[in-house]
């Protein structure tokens, strides 16, 4: 029996002598019979690579603050959890700042980036307004993307659901509390 069969490493797979052997060639300058596979990159429109090297209103606020509403969503196929974050003037009623934290790929993090800057200034009926497809269209978003889309048009809405409950609240308890 030769001492290379009594060796604690298991014989190398097929793979790894083909590796092997084509490192070697390259190292030893040898051309190799035919060319490496080559991937593609992926390509993104610049809309969707500007908001993820550069996203807008990445943060939060207190979720127990009244004049805040919080959004958080998730889609269980791919993973992405999305947290937006809206702060309403108690007067104006309006919208004068927004947040998020988007754990997910770049098309997601780029929805929540434009979703934000796509709300201040609104009112809550407004922003309930905002559709994916506009989302979707702004940033190009190939059809596999889309679900990024409608997880921003839902993390608005239910930004504003929280944000009305609790304002609902506020005027629940300043109305029992007059009684």
């Amino acid at each position: 029996m030769s001492p290379y069969n009594q060796s604690k490493f298991p014989n190398p797979s097929p793979n790894s002598v083909k590796m092997l052997r084509m490192v070697s060639k390259k190292l030893l300058g040898i051309p190799s019979p035919s060319p490496p596979l080559q991937t593609l990159p992926r390509l993104y429109h610049q809309n969707v690579i500007d908001h993820y090297n550069n996203p807008r209103n990445v943060g939060s606020f207190d979720k127990n603050d009244p004049n805040v509403g919080t959004g958080l969503v998730g889609a269980p196929a791919c993973g992405d959890v999305m947290k937006l974050q809206i702060k309403i003037d108690e007067d104006s009623g309006k919208i004068v700042d927004a947040c998020f934290k988007t754990f997910g790929c770049g098309s997601a993090i780029a929805s929540s980036s434009v979703a934000t800057e796509w709300v201040k200034g609104k009112s809550m009926d407004e922003v309930l307004t905002i559709k994916n497809t506009e989302i979707a269209k702004h940033l190009s978003l190939p059809p596999v993307k889309l679900h990024c889309s409608m997880l921003a048009e839902d993390a608005i809405k239910a930004a504003v659901k929280d944000a009305e409950a609790k304002r609902g609240k506020m005027n629940g308890n300043s109305k029992a509390a007059d009684a």
